[in-house]
């Protein structure tokens, strides 16, 4: 009983005797339900109805309980509903303008929630009519267009942008969403980029502005012309990219900063909290508004536009100081049960200070930073779907970055030294690094202890492989490029060569299980060539000569692995199955590293025999190495420097579709949880009559 109370739209009871009253706009809507056209009785109708406050779970209730007989019975007056909320947007009475926009949402929704099984355009010619439709949508977006790029309230851009994000995610897989064909024709792609440019409407705004572009860039992409994938591909406009870029940076900011948070919380009990201190992060909070989906909402953004303009690439590298966000005065934001993050970057003239403050203590910062530092939180726990596909999203950045000819050049700039203090899980064998203790460096560096990082915390039975392919591929693609261009990085290559033979140790002592799975050959065959590019042309790119002593050193100490693959791929590939092929590369791959080892370990016998010496040091075996170079012939190996550039389609078509899918399912969760802060709204614009 209660329930239907709540459904009806009830004041109050008078007595137990009496029947409930009913609110007015409950009266007035339940007219429109009738078959009657409302304005035979009452002219002012329409008038009257947008003065009242939208009772949205009624509307929406009514949509949702109607069948397909009454929908048709009824279909002219919720056309003339739909025509009227799109004539209110122009009206200069704000009140009325905010209760269309509202119950515009409650058509959207209530339609769709409805006939989730019905055609678009059935969906089409329930709210708008098939004859009208065009020009409806054609009305609607240029209110809204209007709205967005006025000089008018901040309150009614939120809502506008809300009824937005409302239609675009009423659909689970946006792509069927039919009523979005009209949002590509009548593009707002303009009215979003207004938004982004300016610091005002950027600091309460830009978060649905960016939400709202990543996901029409994916309507439909790989079956039609997309006008906002045209469009954003040849923005060049600075302060519009550096815009997003920011509404990027802070969101991450600020997922950043309440993950520390959380991990400065959970210090006393160590491993016993790990668990939840991590995975807190992911499940939705009533008090705190994080969910993952929101997150990967930013990340879809800003894989977009790293992906589809170059002119982005830019923003990236962009430094400013690493102020405390927190700290930093923010514009009033509309105030909502929900605001999501990003809706408060620092100011513009902070960031986009070529003169950079010379305080020691104040360390630089820049969007790759923040973006590297959150993909060390997300690649800590991979063990569900969902932060899976965060960690392969944030590789595919990466990706995208490392091919790119002038990101490389930033990378590898060595007059562009930052501090990167990168999240590291927590393991029994080794200490917590201390963040001061982290050298200023290129860039380039941070990437490369990112993928080191991934690579000797995730060695285990639920062995993600796809995460671990990307990551050798984006090292291959930064050591190709040090290679073309001769850039000598100071780093620690001995515990890069040490991580990933440790890998090849991993996937020989669990061949069984992991074959049952996965191709092992495909990344074993990544990881020797990575050897083989150092053998190769190592001493064009490593840093000084006994750089490349350290790795003949380190190939030749752990001989014993490549010895064990070598035995392994051999057998492999000499019986028939499916794995044939792949563990023959792996042969033929390993050519060099066995010359090396078959070379050299005779020589150093023989050195400890002659010196009498039972177990000779590291400088010693070093010093057979050098005097040995000469007698060592290698064989030259080709394509080791050449690599498959990235493709969205067709190879990542499905996992995009599914990513977008669980944006969508969230953003509509939120856009229904704070669109309606009617009582908010109402108050604002009361005094205008």
């Amino acid at each position: 009983m209660a329930q239907t109370e709540k459904k009806t739209g009830l004041l109050r009871r008078t007595s137990s005797s009496k029947k409930p009253l009913k609110e007015k706009v409950v009266l007035m809507y339940e007219e429109i339900f009738a078959k009657e056209d409302p304005t035979k009785n009452n002219p002012r109708f329409w008038d009257e109805l947008f003065l009242m406050k939208v009772n949205l779970e009624y509307l929406e209730g009514k949509l949702e309980s109607l069948d397909g007989d009454e929908v048709m019975r009824v279909k002219d007056n919720i056309n003339s509903l739909f025509h009227h909320c799109v004539q209110a947007l122009s009206e200069e009475h704000q009140i009325k303008v905010v209760n269309a926009l509202q119950t515009l949402c409650a058509l959207f929704r209530g339609v769709h929630q409805k006939n989730k099984s019905a055609t678009g355009f059935d969906i089409i010619n329930m709210l708008m009519g098939f004859d009208k439709a065009e020009l409806r949508m054609k009305e609607l977006m240029e209110s809204l267009d209007s709205l967005l790029c006025g000089d008018g309230s901040e309150s009614l851009k939120s809502l506008c942008l809300k009824l937005l994000l409302c239609l675009v995610t009423v659909t689970d897989n946006i792509s069927q969403n039919t009523i979005l064909e009209y949002v590509m024709i009548n593009s707002i792609f303009e009215a979003i980029l207004q938004i982004l440019s300016d610091v005002s409407s950027r600091s309460q705004h830009g978060y649905d502005s960016v939400v709202l572009l990543a996901l029409l860039v994916n309507y439909r992409k790989y079956e039609s012309v997309n006008p906002y994938i045209v469009k954003l591909s040849i923005v060049d406009d600075e302060p519009t990219l550096d815009g997003m870029g920011m509404v990027i940076h802070h969101a991450l900011t600020d997922y950043n900063r309440q993950y520390k948070d959380k991990e400065e919380e959970n210090q006393g009990g160590f491993f016993s909290t790990l668990t939840s201190m991590v995975g807190s992060m992911f499940i939705a909070d009533a008090d705190e508004k994080l969910s993952v989906q929101t997150n990967e909402a930013i990340l879809l953004a800003l894989y977009e536009a790293v992906h589809l303009n170059r002119n982005f690439i830019t923003v990236l590298a962009q430094s400013h100081p690493e102020i405390d966000m927190s700290a930093t005065p923010a514009a009033p934001v509309p105030a909502s049960p929900t605001t999501p993050l990003g809706t408060t970057p620092p100011s513009l003239d902070m960031m986009n200070n070529p003169e950079l403050p010379l305080d020691p203590n104040l360390q630089t910062s820049n969007l790759l930073i923040t973006f590297l530092k959150y993909s060390s939180i997300i690649m800590q726990d991979t063990k569900d779907e969902h932060r899976l596909n965060s960690a392969r999203l944030c590789l595919i950045i990466l990706t995208c970055i490392a091919e790119d000819q002038y990101a490389d050049a930033f990378l590898h700039d060595d007059n562009m030294n930052f501090r990167v203090n990168l999240h590291r899980m927590p393991m029994r064998h080794r200490k917590k690094a201390a963040d001061k203790n982290v050298p200023s460096r290129p860039l380039v560096c941070a990437v490369l202890d990112l993928m080191v990082e991934f690579i000797v915390t995730h060695m285990m039975k639920e062995f993600p492989m796809d995460l671990y392919v990307r990551c050798i591929q984006i090292i291959h693609k930064l050591i190709c490029y040090q290679k073309k261009c001769r850039v000598r990085l100071h780093y620690t290559w001995r515990d890069f060569w040490s991580a990933l033979i440790n890998l090849l140790k991993f996937l020989l002592s669990n061949e069984t299980i992991l074959l049952a799975k996965h191709n092992i050959f495909q990344l074993a065959l990544q990881v020797v060539n990575l050897f083989n590019m150092f053998i190769t042309y190592g001493d064009t790119f490593l840093p000084t000569p006994s750089s490349y002593d350290e790795l003949y050193y380190e190939i030749i100490r752990m001989h014993q692995v490549f010895d064990n693959l070598y035995c392994m791929v051999l057998r492999v590939s000499t019986n028939a199955g499916q794995w044939k092929e792949p563990a023959s590369k792996v042969t033929h791959a390993l050519v060099n590293v066995r010359a090396i080892i078959n070379h050299f370990n005779p020589k150093i016998e023989s050195y400890a025999a002659v010196n009498h010496i039972s177990q000779l040091s590291e400088d010693q075996v070093l010093e057979v190495v050098r005097s040995n170079y000469d007698t060592l012939t290698l064989k030259l190996q080709d394509g080791l420097d050449q690599f498959e550039r990235y493709s969205e389609q067709p190879r990542e078509a499905g996992f995009f579709k599914e990513l977008v899918r669980s944006i969508s399912l969230n953003v509509r969760k939120n856009v229904s949880l704070s669109t309606m802060s009617q009582d908010l709204l109402l108050k604002e614009f009361s005094s205008i009559s």
